[in-house]
């Protein structure tokens, strides 16, 4: 029988540092247990945590120890804060490597996320920035780093990679990742990449858009180009999305400088709403073959991070609005939130969404356990 997802979970946790060396009333896994088992089911900081706890002491009697009872507000945010996020993060990857399968030709979705209200104007602190790795068809956050204030994704998107094991799968990040270190980090790894390409590279970029002008009209007959073309029509929006791929890019003299890349791509957007249309044009460094529809998919599939990654956090889990600051509090905070996420997502008998699912979770002990079962 397969292991429940919340056992491999809690397993992985055994290899977190407990960061108090005297007065440890409660056992950290006790408090790690409630603190998740809180936040799967809508608790927002360690108020609520606490009062989780108390409403729920008698089923986790059950299965924790609790050798002083629930532990207090404090005590959540005194230890929480403290947890050393390297180790907490080492745990979260080793669980998520642990839950999924091959990443082989799956779309792995890189991108930051800003938590607004992490600032702390009196200690001079600025909110907090993260770095999540997406994994499109498991839908599963695989990991996330911190941005260090004096940096920027840049330095952070390789340490994230690194913590990764992306063999197989094709890296997505947008123009903030288009950089030589990161995709030769990506080819490292054994991954494919496709990177947008803005005006970070404003010199080759203009070459890639002049050679797609050259090659929409006709005047290169010599390049060999794949193309594809999608159309979506929903609430009075037609939009329509022109996929222009090459590998014939010896003109561009980018094979030296750029790990194994292969082609270059075009996407051209029409979005038509009420009777205007808007046109835009973006463009692309990747290590793929000449294959548009693989292409069109990787593009389409990056959104996957915003749309079922970011915004649900800041729907269904409000991190925005999250004020937590103290120490590690934050960082440790939306690790939790997706460890919460992830095991919400594998529960696919409640067919609503994942603010439903919390509430439900709230309500009844039973859907909670099948949530943590997997």
């Amino acid at each position: 029988m397969e292991e429940p997802a919340s056992a491999r979970l809690f397993d992985a946790f055994a290899h977190v540092s407990d960061p108090r060396r005297a007065n440890a009333r409660h056992r950290l896994f006790d408090i790690f247990v409630i603190a998740l088992c809180a936040v799967i089911s809508g608790a927002e900081g360690w108020e609520d945590m606490e009062e989780y706890g108390q409403a729920q002491a008698e089923w986790f009697k059950q299965f924790l120890e609790l050798p002083h009872g629930i532990p207090s507000h404090d005590t959540f945010r005194r230890v929480l804060s403290r947890l050393k996020p390297d180790e907490l993060t080492q745990c979260f990857v080793r669980w998520t490597e642990a839950l999924r399968e091959s990443l082989d030709g799956e779309i792995v979705a890189i991108d930051g996320k800003t938590l607004r209200r992490s600032f702390d104007h009196a200690a001079s602190q600025g909110a907090m920035h993260m770095v999540s790795a997406w994994a499109n068809a498991h839908r599963l956050v695989l990991g996330q780093l911190k941005v260090d204030n004096k940096s920027n994704e840049i330095t952070a998107i390789p340490q994230l990679l690194k913590m990764l094991d992306v063999e197989g799968a094709v890296v997505t990040i947008d123009a903030m990742g288009c950089q030589k270190e990161i995709a030769k980090t990506i080819t490292e790894q054994g991954a494919e990449y496709v990177l947008a390409l803005k005006d970070n590279h404003p010199t080759l970029h203009g070459e890639v858009q002049l050679l797609f002008e050259d090659i929409k009209a006709e005047r290169l007959d010599h390049v060999t180009t794949a193309r594809h073309t999608t159309i979506d029509a929903d609430h009075g929006r037609l939009e329509t999305r022109h996929y222009w791929m090459t590998s014939d890019i010896e003109c561009l003299g980018v094979k030296a400088s750029w790990a194994n890349i292969a082609s270059v791509g075009l996407v051209e957007s029409s979005r038509e709403v009420g009777g205007e249309v808007a046109m835009e044009q973006r463009f692309f460094l990747t290590s793929l073959p000449c294959d548009a529809m693989r292409f069109a998919q990787a593009v389409r599939e990056h959104w996957g991070v915003e749309n079922s990654l970011h915004w649900v956090l800041d729907v269904s889990f409000r991190e925005d609005d999250c004020r937590i600051r103290q120490g590690h509090g934050a960082q440790n905070m939306a690790v939790l939130r997706h460890m919460a996420l992830n095991l919400l997502r594998r529960e696919l008998g409640h067919k609503r969404g994942i603010k439903a699912r919390r509430k439900r979770a709230g309500w009844d002990r039973d859907y909670l356990f099948q949530v943590l079962t997997g």
